[in-house]
């Protein structure tokens, strides 16, 4: 299963946001870091005149010139392409202010599926419920997933992204420690030029590459992109939502979607549930929980639809989650448990469900990148070795998290929390 990476739009910050429709969702961070380039040659290369920037910026180009026109990518297409294209500094301070700050997950939730976007979402669905409906027939993806993902990465196609996509990969390829992603990543930008899916004024997105109405990446639209409409181009970037919608439907039937079943369903765990069951790689079916005393907020046992985990994105005092298949399809889209649970509890906010019954313990507050090091070091210094000293809290800090908690007689929730870090100092 191809995973796209996709661009950062929005640093999580700290607790204490309101909801708001502001269109932002929360995507895996690429986190890069400077990649020094000391330039010797000064501006004398055949593309300095149309490159601006610092000399190092532009030998850089000149060189890639060279690499780009190897892979197959010709030289009216790369010299139309940067003309005039620019160091953007703007990019490198917005890559370097991600992941410093993070929401928690409620905070998140209160914008992703505010009543704004809810109702935008009802309204963009009567708009185009028949070009959903054929959508879904086609691939087979649940029609208010396609939705979701569309409300969260562009409003509806309200916000597309202005940036010109060729430079904001230049400038993150010649400056960051990813060099080698944003390079390819450019390399297939130049390709959907040539390919004439759309020309460079209009293939505008993020400022770290995304684009159109479902912000994919050049890599993904290469791969997975549709054109609907079959007028020749798969475009993502038009006013009509048609290519794109199709596109993110293609995209998650590729990553294995499955018909009708939901990405989770919200749960009622008994007081005496054992939490070090409360993991990714535990997997029971809906009747084994029932026995263990999980019931929907409802009070009956969950319907089957596949093997399940449970999920506590907030810890033993928050929401819990029985979680299925689709749960990781939508994860292929982008990593964060805040956006899957996001798009999925959008996408059944449309359709009419009703706003998550649990509590969250909303006196928490997010830890920083700094915290999360440190508790990530402080984790391997007690014997929970994390693997990582990122900052990112994915499976394996989560399960040192619960490791230590069981042995400090804390509940083993494995919620990265303030409390666990000053129990660990």
């Amino acid at each position: 299963m191809r995973t796209r990476i996709l661009t950062v739009m929005l640093s999580l910050v700290a607790a204490g946001a309101t909801a708001q429709p502001t269109p932002v969702a929360p995507q895996e961070s690429l986190r890069p870091s400077a990649r020094p380039f000391l330039s010797t040659q000064g501006a004398a290369t055949a593309v300095a005149p149309d490159v601006l920037g610092p000399a190092g910026f532009r030998d850089w180009v000149a060189e890639f010139r060279d690499r780009a026109l190897d892979q197959g990518i010709s030289t009216s297409v790369f010299d139309a392409a940067f003309r005039g294209v620019r160091y953007d500094p703007a990019v490198i301070k917005r890559d370097r202010n991600q992941n410093e700050f993070t929401k928690t997950v409620w905070v998140y939730l209160d914008s992703a599926a505010s009543d704004a976007r809810i109702a935008a979402g009802r309204k963009a669905l009567e708009a185009n419920r028949a070009l959903l409906d054929r959508i879904e027939a086609k691939y087979g993806v649940d029609k208010q997933a396609v939705l979701a993902i569309w409300g969260l990465e562009s409003a509806y196609g309200t916000f597309r992204g202005s940036d010109p996509v060729i430079q904001s990969l230049a400038t993150l390829a010649y400056d960051t420690r990813r060099a080698d992603f944003f390079e390819g990543q450019l390399v297939d930008a130049l390709t959907i030029l040539q390919s004439g899916d759309t020309s460079v004024a209009h293939m505008r997105g993020s400022w770290a590459g995304a684009m159109g109405h479902t912000q994919f990446m050049p890599s993904s639209f290469l791969e997975l992109a549709e054109d609907w409409n079959g007028d020749g181009k798969r475009d993502i970037w038009s006013d009509d939502p048609a290519d794109a919608l199709a596109s993110a439907a293609h995209y998650l039937a590729e990553n294995g979607w499955t018909h009708g079943q939901p990405w989770g369903v919200e749960v009622t765990l008994p007081d005496d549930f054992d939490y070090t069951l409360a993991a990714r790689e535990i997997e029971k079916s809906a009747a084994d929980w029932a026995a263990l005393g999980v019931r929907g907020t409802d009070g009956a046992p969950v319907a089957d639809h596949g093997p399940a985990s449970i999920l506590l994105p907030g810890g033993h005092e928050g929401a819990a989650f029985m979680i299925f298949g689709n749960f990781s399809v939508i994860e292929s889209y982008n990593t964060a448990d805040a956006y899957v649970i996001g798009v999925g509890h959008l996408g059944d906010r449309i359709m009419g469900a009703g706003p998550i019954r649990h509590g969250w313990p909303r006196e928490d507050r997010a830890l920083t990148l700094p915290e999360r090091k440190e508790l990530q070091t402080r984790l391997r210094s007690a014997g929970f070795d994390p693997e990582k000293i990122d900052g990112r809290i994915g499976p394996l800090t989560i399960n040192a998290v619960r490791d230590y908690q069981q042995s400090a007689g804390m509940v083993p929730d494995g919620y990265a929390s303030l409390l666990v870090l000053d129990a660990l100092r």
